[in-house]
């Protein structure tokens, strides 16, 4: 349960900049009316409803927007969103998944699979790709809640699986059952997360060279970009070279 994190380099998500903020919100309040609606409208007995208004908060979404994606869960006649994953391969022969919210099962799968084509990739069939991916919990915090030891030992008492330390953040790994469990018992100790929230974390990455690195991640941000998709990840990784012009 130790050993530097690397999942920053596979979990892609595009970072809420304030030209993209609009369309991050509108994200992020899908997410919350679609799980008011699944469960009880009260995050404390609504655990998916209470991971998205995390999510939220992490990005600075006004309390407002985020009352008023609650309360669209019960508008009468409102949009009907299902929940549809895509698995292709991208450049490379990079796996990817994309989890999507949609209102048109058809318009969302013809796009997906436009932009897999235009990016030098292909849409497969479900199940071609997640197998080489684990199903998990995952909870962050910032790295000044605790010290990388400190957080260790309490991931351990919470009954995480995997706890990893970096510059910036605590990523602690769970079974998808026990991600509340977990999430309640280390926010008793710490206060509330970043993040809970369930991810499709690799088991293994492919490295690739700078080239088809930057045409992953091209595709990426043209997926992340879509209206319809929620999330996207993909088992590659990054050189620091190519790290550094994201940051650029």
């Amino acid at each position: 349960m130790a050993g530097h994190s690397q999942f920053k380099n596979i979990m892609y998500r595009k970072g809420a900049q304030d030209k993209k903020r609009a369309k991050l919100f509108a994200k992020l309040a899908k997410e919350i009316t679609v799980a008011a609606k699944m469960g009880l409208a009260d995050p404390e007995y609504n655990p998916r409803l209470r991971a998205a208004i995390q999510a939220a908060r992490a990005e600075n979404m006004p309390k407002d927007n985020i009352e008023r994606a609650i309360k669209k869960s019960t508008d009468q006649g409102g949009e009907n969103y299902e929940e549809v994953r895509y698995e292709g391969f991208g450049p490379g022969g990079i796996g990817v998944i994309v989890e999507t919210l949609t209102d048109n099962r058809n318009r969302t799968a013809g796009e997906v699979r436009a932009i897999f084509s235009k990016n030098g990739g292909n849409l497969g069939e479900t199940g071609s790709v997640s197998f080489m991916f684990d199903r998990l919990g995952l909870i962050e915090y910032g790295a000044d809640v605790a010290s990388a030891d400190a957080m260790l030992e309490a991931a351990i008492e919470a009954g995480a699986d995997d706890c990893q330390s970096g510059a910036e953040t605590h990523e602690l790994f769970c079974a998808p059952d026990a991600l509340h469990e977990v999430a309640s018992a280390l926010e008793a100790k710490f206060g509330e997360p970043k993040s809970a929230r369930m991810v499709w974390k690799p088991q293994n990455t492919i490295p690739l060279d700078d080239e088809k690195a930057e045409s992953v991640l091209k595709m990426l941000e043209a997926l992340d970009d879509n209206d319809d998709v929620q999330q996207v990840y993909a088992n590659f990784e990054m050189s620091d070279s190519v790290m550094e012009k994201m940051s650029a």
